[in-house]
């Protein structure tokens, strides 16, 4: 049962990386659970909290961005119940210009199943100095 709901997690967590390398917010609007508690915390942003705010926050990333890669490494995946949660390291390559920008975020991703779905309910990316 647990290597079961390990290996859903899991499909949910590359859902998310799909999602946001696709710039997608459709994709992204799937991976999500579209209620009050969820929260985000991107690099260097201030916490956001409810759906509204936290779609919010997808749409600037998306529309200031021409291109996003990921790369994850030392990625920890547990379960309990119904809460799923990753940890990993982000090896991201983006572009919001001409030149590519490289940057490496430890992440924590936090997963509520919900029905027969794995969404996410918490992102928080804290970037790595050095």
């Amino acid at each position: 049962m647990v290597e079961q709901r390990i290996e859903e997690i899991t499909r949910a967590n590359l859902a998310f990386y799909a999602a946001f390398e696709s710039l997608d917010m459709l994709r992204m609007d799937k991976v999500w659970a579209h209620l009050e508690y969820v929260t985000c915390i991107h690099p260097g942003w201030n916490l956001r909290s409810d759906w509204p705010a936290v779609r919010d926050s997808w749409v600037l990333i998306f529309n200031n961005t021409f291109s996003m890669k990921f790369e994850l490494s030392d990625v920890q995946i547990q379960v309990a119940g119904d809460l799923g949660w990753v940890i990993c390291a982000e090896h991201l390559t983006s572009r919001q210009d001409d030149q590519p920008v490289e940057t490496r975020v430890l992440a924590t991703n936090l997963f509520e199943r919900i029905g027969d779905e794995w969404l996410m309910i918490h992102h928080h990316g804290s970037p790595v100095m050095g």
